[in-house]
């Protein structure tokens, strides 16, 4: 390259390094003692911890990786070769499988559907059999589909082999060769799992001679016809609260006993694995989903090298859905922004196949705009941005490596621990494992109730005037553990009294706080009226209309001046509860003369739960 005014080549990057370690330092150390987060006598070296995040597996990322980080990693080998951390092929010319849902609709709706996505750039079709579409109605909700170029991939949680027989007894009729990637679908563990609650309670319905009679039948049908058999759905852990690690142990634990029993009914190992795929949930955490997928590759290669694989044989093939757990009902718009995220995420990461799921899904059966945006999620990122095109971009982040690392050590593990059980029906009968996905999952909402995981548009920059979509329900949606259940529990009902914020001093004085109020009662359903700009207790008197709660919003100095006036005179006009917004204090206000208050950090759902029974 060189410069504008023909000046010879100009210089992009200093060819020495000038500045070290201790530099970045006392750098990023001056930006946080600006903003307050480290202190005046803290050293430089501090802001390491300070800024190093922790995942829900306990997993320590740090702000800036370094080389120091990937030293004793081991290595993670090139594209397409095992053990596969870096994607099972070695190129991706067209990218990956855009794969979409078609389930809880009848045949001719359902052939609608599968028909206009496959004819807007959708390449492969993920069909739920059961409810409105029974097994026989296969060939009508197929007719026109290419099952030759399209695969097709069935989920049917009630009879697996009816419809894997409907679905070949299908292609015989048409004397088609099934498009590679065809699979049944089988998970009949997960399946029990699915049903009722989502919290895996179902463990202890489990029939394993049962389970293993099917995963045998559907083996039978799919070997020697170019058919996967099974998806090791792990999703149904995610669904459930559970953690990254939790996911993949589960994976690995419920895959490795699927290969016994294939195992131990003749086949050999290699052909077992081919039967496989694996379907992993992609969330809008960037890394961590990266990392994730890139653990699971790694992980199950050393089991199928273990279990005597060849190493070719030993590559997972992976399908990642954007999560059900991280949308929301509330401002479900920004569920686009969470899916695109995610399918970055999960095609920089190398999946085989990828579902982006409609925004509107958590309200119900997705209408047209919300399967036009899923499917354009893929589009936009394959055919404009390119994501398919390099395989592994993130190979050789510092950050990325290290977190692959630790991810994959988390999840091997966990697989141990189920190992310890007896194996993942054990685990699941005895309640061991629904046991950790629990606690992982009230770890979570402890953290989204004191926003420390903040959901824009749910807890955070909620729309208090927002009408909720409404769709109908759709039989296929299986049970989940949303992640900000607990504050759309809360706006299922918005409470009909409004809160009045008693707003002090000048327009600039208060607005911080009464803007952080305002939006902390949106979250919960809770209406509000501001006073605007005062002067003294007397205007808050005369601003004042019947409100049985009000919530002092100022300055820590309004509130050490004037603030216990101004709760003495709302409580004798007639106020029932009187919350301060801020952290009550010797510098602000006496906690005994307010009833309750909400500062940064505060369990919201807690605060706002108390402030809706005050006001019921």
């Amino acid at each position: 390259m060189t410069s504008a005014t023909g000046g010879g080549p100009l210089p992009l990057a200093d060819p020495d390094d000038r500045h070290d370690r201790r530099d970045w330092e006392a750098a990023a150390a001056a930006v946080l003692r600006k903003a307050r987060r480290l202190g005046p006598d803290d050293p430089d070296a501090a802001v390491w911890d300070a800024l190093t995040t922790t995942t829900a597996d306990g997993i320590r990322v740090s702000p800036l990786g370094t080389a120091d980080d990937v030293a004793d990693l081991p290595p993670t080998g090139v594209p397409g070769e095992f053990p596969f951390t870096r994607g099972r092929f070695a190129a991706r010319p067209d990218g990956w499988d855009v794969r979409s849902h078609v389930g809880g609709l009848d045949a001719v709706a359902a052939n609608r559907e599968a028909l206009l996505d496959l004819e807007n750039g959708v390449t492969s079709l993920w069909i739920h059999v059961g409810g409105p579409l029974a097994a026989d109605d296969l060939p009508r909700a197929l007719d026109g589909v290419l099952l030759d170029l399209a695969p097709v991939v069935l989920e049917a949680p009630d009879d697996p082999v009816g419809a894997a027989r409907a679905l070949v007894e299908l292609l015989d009729a048409r004397g088609t060769t099934p498009a590679p990637g065809t699979g049944l679908g089988g998970d009949p563990v997960s399946a029990t799992l699915r049903r009722g609650e989502p919290d895996l309670g179902g463990g202890s319905a489990l029939d394993p001679e049962a389970a293993a009679g099917d995963v045998t039948a559907l083996a039978e049908i799919a070997h020697g016809r170019g058919l996967l058999a099974l998806t090791v759905d792990a999703t149904v852990v995610h669904d459930a609260g559970g953690t990254d690690a939790q996911e993949l142990g589960y994976a690995l634990a419920l895959g490795t006993h699927y290969l016994r029993v294939l195992v131990d009914g003749g086949l050999d190992v290699d052909d077992a694995l081919a039967l496989l795929e694996f379907r992993l949930a992609a969330t809008d955490e960037q890394l961590t989903t990266i990392a994730k997928l890139r653990a699971a590759r790694r992980t199950w290669a050393r089991v199928a090298q273990l279990s005597g694989a060849s190493p070719q044989a030993s590559a997972q093939r992976q399908h990642a859905v954007t999560s059900r757990a991280m949308t929301s009902t509330r401002d479900p718009w920004v569920n686009m922004l969470r899916g695109t995220v995610a399918a970055f995420s999960a095609g920089v990461a190398g999946v085989d196949a990828l579902t982006v799921l409609p925004f509107d899904a958590p309200a119900g059966r997705p209408e047209a705009l919300g399967r036009r945006t899923a499917r354009n999620t893929s589009a936009l990122l394959l055919a404009e941005s390119h994501v398919g095109v390099v395989a592994d971009p993130a190979g050789g982040s510092y950050a990325v490596e290290a977190l692959t690392d630790a991810t994959a050590r988390a999840a091997w593990a966990e697989l141990d621990r189920t190992d310890a059980a007896g194996g993942v029906l054990a685990a699941l009968a005895d309640g061991s494992l629904a046991q950790r996905v629990r606690d992982a999952a009230a770890r979570r909402d402890v953290e989204v109730a004191h926003r420390r995981r903040p959901l824009t548009g749910l807890s955070e920059f909620p729309d208090a005037d927002e009408t909720p979509l409404q769709r109908e329900p759709d039989p296929s949606a299986p049970p989940v553990r949303r992640w900000g259940a607990a504050f759309e529990r809360l706006r299922e009902t918005p409470a009909t009294s409004p809160v009045l914020l008693a707003t002090m001093g000048p327009v600039a004085a208060h607005t911080a706080r009464a803007t952080f109020a305002q939006n902390l009662f949106a979250a919960g359903g809770v209406p509000v009226r501001v006073v605007g700009a005062t002067a003294g207790v007397d205007d808050l008197v005369a601003a004042w209309s019947g409100e049985r709660v009000v919530c002092l919003c100022g300055s820590d100095a309004a509130y050490a001046d004037w603030g216990a006036a101004a709760a003495a005179a709302l409580r004798e006009a007639g106020a029932t509860r009187v919350v301060l917004a801020g952290r009550p204090g010797p510098r602000t206000l006496d906690p005994s003369l307010v009833d309750d208050a909400a500062a940064v950090g505060d369990d919201a759902v807690a605060f706002l739960t108390r402030t809706r029974e005050a006001l019921s």
